[in-house]
């Protein structure tokens, strides 16, 4: 007999444990695949079909957001920066995204002129209310998304394989049932341990709003700032008037006729504490501004800011031409028509084609509203113009050519005659090509124009309103009607309270304007001769008297 011993069989459970173990590994895995597909599902749902939450004033379009780095916080992007509200709770939980905006009911308090803080802020009992349903709302939605994901995916998995026994669809059943579950309790446990009060960690803004909320009420105090920007300003005219007398031909000194003050681009800030402190300092006559009085070509913002009670309140006439920001359509009127209530404005073009020429203490003038609006997008620009241009000369025909020709865009004026200067602004640059002016931005352009991204300043002047230039001009007529001077003003900073100042010069009159006709007929300008306005009619008459009535001075 052998001695070799007869080896033992092995169990025949370890094999199947080991395909029980496989089988429970495979699932385990299918089941977290699904979450993951569904989880990207309920994303893709919640944002192409985000939910809309309301209060009475405000909206906003809510989804869950897809980017890791806003774990935990509430993003709310807005034109002049970021809001982002970070929590750090025990979990991380997924981001939500919010893009707020002004609901259309909000309009009638805009338009009062008088608008209450407290009228806006919603009720926060009907905030909480908002807030519970509204992410109800989206975790349902989230929740459809991550359904609807993986039975689509199943459903596609079962049409690729052959037909079996009418059970084999339980276990996929299940394993979707599995997966929605992991795919929006994960998720859900952690956003509702994660936005709570009690687990709030920080409030950061970036870019424009970084800077307004370290800017002691910079939209709130623009008036006051005007107030405070005075005396630089005054003590920039003091230099002018050293200038004059030390460099300047002394027939500049002759009595003057009229003396205007050059304004444009306000893009809605009230500056107008500082203009009318300039009128009373240089003695102005009238104000001639070029237009883009607002930023997006609706009345209410000039209301908010104070700007049409501002120009009443200079006391002057305010000679005005619209800009491309001071209307929102090539039919909108709107910023117009709520100039024409204000009594000392003169608008040169009240409404589309009627031209009006305005006298001041004798000094013709006459322009023309820009033709584009606010977002226009225009591959014909140069067309535009030259349109415009040709419906002033044809809305003018045989009408004397006015002293001072007044437009927003530089490039409709080029081809036109004046018998004096041409003014106009959009550039935010003060320049001089022959009788034409163009004038810089009076406020530099507005506050949001004045920004500039931190990340390209240095360190110890991050978030610093630094922007274009301001810049002003004041033209002074003789008593023959001809230009005396041209007095440039450019200086910076006076909101960050670095004033700095660029640039003062003064001009020759005769080496900027076009001259006289020397055998045309002698004029007289000056303090006598009342202020008239008066409607344009087209005429083959070179004298301009065909059948036009004089104005009684009032605005058209």
């Amino acid at each position: 007999m052998s001695d070799v011993e007869t080896p033992v069989a092995e169990p025949t459970t370890r094999p199947r444990e080991r395909r029980a173990l496989g089988r429970a590994l495979r699932y385990t895995v299918t089941v977290l695949v699904l979450a993951l597909v569904g989880y990207v599902g309920g994303l893709a749902t919640t944002s192409l079909w985000p939910i809309t939450l309301q209060t009475q004033h405000f909206e906003a379009s809510v989804r869950i957001s897809p980017s890791w780095s806003n774990n935990s916080t509430v993003h709310l992007p807005t034109v002049f920066g970021d809001i982002d509200l970070e929590f750090h709770g025990p979990t991380p939980a997924p981001g939500i995204e919010g893009r707020v905006q002004v609901r259309e009911e909000i309009t009638e308090l805009f338009t009062s002129g008088a608008v209450d803080i407290d009228e806006l802020t919603p009720d926060q009992e009907e905030l909480r209310t908002v807030m519970r349903d509204g992410l109800t709302e989206l975790g349902w939605k989230f929740v459809g998304g991550v359904l609807g994901t993986n039975l689509l995916l199943v459903g596609l998995w079962f049409l690729g394989r052959p037909r079996k026994d009418s059970h084999s669809w339980w276990r996929p059943a299940e394993a979707v049932a599995a997966a929605v579950i992991v795919a929006t309790l994960v998720p859900g446990i952690g956003a509702l341990m994660t936005y709570r009060t009690s687990t709030y960690a920080a409030f950061t803004t970036t870019s424009l709003l970084s800077t307004v909320r370290g800017g002691s009420g910079m939209f709130t105090d623009i008036r006051g700032q005007a107030q405070q920007a005075t005396p630089y300003v005054q003590n920039l005219l003091a230099l002018s008037d050293a200038l004059h007398q030390e460099f300047v031909n002394p027939d500049a000194f002759r009595p003057a006729a009229a003396r205007f003050l050059l304004v444009s681009d306000i893009h809605g800030m009230n500056y107008y504490p500082l203009m009318e402190r300039i009128i009373e300092d240089e003695d102005i006559t009238a104000v001639i501004d070029t237009g883009d009085l607002v930023n997006f070509g609706r009345p209410r913002e000039g209301e908010m800011a104070g700007l049409f009670s501002a120009i009443e309140d200079l006391g002057v006439p305010y000679i005005f031409v619209r800009g491309n920001h001071d209307a929102t359509s090539p039919t909108d009127e709107a910023v117009l028509a709520r100039m024409a209530e204000i009594p000392n404005v003169i608008l040169l073009e009240p409404t589309a084609g009627t031209f009006v020429e305005a006298q001041v203490n004798g000094i013709r003038m006459s322009g023309f509203n820009d033709w584009r609006h606010f977002a226009e997008v225009n591959d014909d620009f140069k067309e535009q113009a030259r349109e415009a241009g040709e419906a002033f000369a044809e809305g003018t025909r045989g009408w004397p050519l006015p002293d001072i020709l007044v437009s927003h865009q530089p490039f409709a004026l080029e081809d036109l005659p004046s018998a004096g200067i041409k003014v106009n602004g959009h550039m935010h640059t003060a320049a001089l090509k022959g009788n034409q002016i163009t004038m810089g931005s009076f406020t530099g352009g507005g506050l949001v124009n004045h920004f500039q991204v931190p990340q390209d300043e240095d360190p110890e002047t991050a978030g610093e309103l630094v922007g274009v230039p301001y810049a002003f001009d004041i033209v002074s007529f003789g008593e023959d009607c001809s230009l005396q001077t041209l007095t440039r003003y450019v200086y910076r900073n006076l909101v960050s309270g670095r004033p700095q100042f660029d640039n003062v010069s003064v001009l020759n009159g005769e080496q900027v304007a076009t001259q006289p006709d020397p055998d045309g007929e002698p004029r007289t300008c000056g303090p006598d001769q009342p202020l008239q306005t008066e409607v344009i009619v087209p005429t083959d008459d070179p004298d301009g008297d065909d059948g036009a009535d004089d104005g009684d001075g009032g605005a058209p």
